[in-house]
């Protein structure tokens, strides 16, 4: 099976998901041509060369933000922008939207007195370290 350089390029950004990373990771041990591939991104990368891609993928352009998954998780969304979070984490597969979207879902798992003790906790960390305004 062939592998692109766009495949290589996520793989650097560890991009895949783990399938993939694994299936990339076996073959470079093997292939020393996909091996030289790999050392030529990194190389041109170092130099400061950036593709659109790179530069799309690197930054996250595409990932919805943290609020955006809470409100797709309540279910507040509209049907387009739902459409497109559940395509971004079911058939992307971004690991790091799908690791904010479990975080999300334990937080809103959690015992309401767990909630109550922990912002307690919060509070009584800052006692005596906030000024009141005159």
């Amino acid at each position: 099976m062939t592998i692109h350089d766009s495949e290589l390029e996520a793989f650097l950004d560890e991009a895949l998901a783990p399938e993939e990373m694994a299936r990339i990771e076996k073959s470079l041990r093997n292939d020393r041509e996909l091996a030289r591939r790999l050392a030529a991104i990194q190389s041109r990368r170092g130099a400061g060369v950036h593709s659109l891609g790179e530069v799309w993928r690197s930054e996250r352009l595409s990932c919805p933000s943290r609020e955006q998954l809470g409100s797709y998780l309540l279910g507040a969304l509209g049907p387009e922008h739902a459409d497109y979070i559940e395509f971004h984490l079911k058939v992307v597969g971004c690991r790091m939207c799908l690791a904010n979207l479990r975080d999300l879902e334990r937080q809103q798992a959690e015992a309401p007195e767990a909630m109550r003790s922990r912002r307690r906790r919060y509070f009584q960390s800052s006692v005596g370290r906030l000024r009141r305004s005159r």
